[in-house]
């Protein structure tokens, strides 16, 4: 069955985010990333409430999915993340655990500059709760984002050692975002993962991601499915994202907030007075 009390225990979380001062930035639904970081001193928050997925017959549902990142320096974030899964009749267990450092090498596009941006992501992945998975890992991915209008692109590409044998990986991901209005954009990505002694693990997602008016908030929705059979058949996530900064100062009264036209973080402008 769904975990409903997990979902009852996310609702002061979810009140928390419609009140609070902070500004959004649309930037799930994928599994690959962007070349862009939370500003210093800035909290980034990507929840995943509700992740379904389907394969060879079975239902495992996670809830939550998060990803935190929190601006060190100019151009630096930490990134930690982490997943509550729930197989059908099964208990609850903790997977896809890790905590990453990225730099941006390159300001382009997603920082309001000419060009391509580039950014580098590397960092442990934490063993699991599963009895599969019980090493640490590692992975380093390097991320390129441009624009070829209308489309946004982030393109991923990077490999590491599992937490399950130590085995050797390479993991690639591209994603293309297309803006239907300014607060509604419809997204896709193909990402792969192929561990050495395993077949390639490669799927596709369709998606959309919806800033509302006045709102700190973007959610967003998508649908992936398997095309090899290392990879699960079906999976659709929703969620929302969102960002608070810790130190606020005086001057952030009026704060910027997400570009209309902003394809992932990164692009801000100042909130009309």
């Amino acid at each position: 069955m769904i975990p409903i009390a997990r979902m009852r225990a996310a609702w002061p979380v979810f009140l928390f985010l419609i009140f609070s001062p902070a500004r959004a930035f649309a930037y799930r639904p994928f599994v690959s990333t962007d070349a862009a970081v939370a500003a210093p001193g800035d909290v980034e928050i990507e929840f995943g409430y509700f992740n379904f997925e389907r394969d060879k017959g079975r239902t495992t549902f996670i809830v939550p999915k998060t990803v935190l990142n929190y601006g060190v320096i100019n151009n630096l974030e930490v990134v930690g993340e982490f997943a509550v899964e729930e197989p059908l009749h099964r208990s609850a267990r903790l997977v896809d655990a890790a905590l990453s450092l990225k730099a941006v090498l390159k300001e382009g596009v997603l920082q309001d500059r000419a060009g391509l941006s580039f950014a580098v992501e590397a960092g442990a992945l934490m063993p699991s709760s599963t009895k599969e998975e019980k090493r640490f890992g590692f992975e380093g991915t390097a991320i390129l984002s441009g624009k070829l209008e209308p489309l946004t692109y982030h393109v991923n590409l990077g490999g590491g050692v599992d937490r399950a044998r130590s085995d050797p990986f390479v993991a690639w991901g591209a994603i293309a975002e297309f803006p239907v209005t300014p607060k509604f954009r419809l997204v896709g990505e193909i990402s792969g993962e192929s561990v050495r002694g395993n077949g390639p693990d490669v799927s596709a997602l369709i998606g959309l991601s919806w800033n509302p008016s006045q709102s700190n908030l973007a959610f967003d929705a998508g649908l992936r499915r398997g095309i090899t059979r290392a990879s699960a058949d079906w999976m659709f996530t929703t969620g929302l994202t969102f960002s608070f900064s810790l130190f606020p100062s005086p001057t952030e009264i009026g704060r910027p907030t997400l570009s209309p036209d902003a394809a992932g973080r990164g692009h801000r402008t100042p909130k009309a007075s």
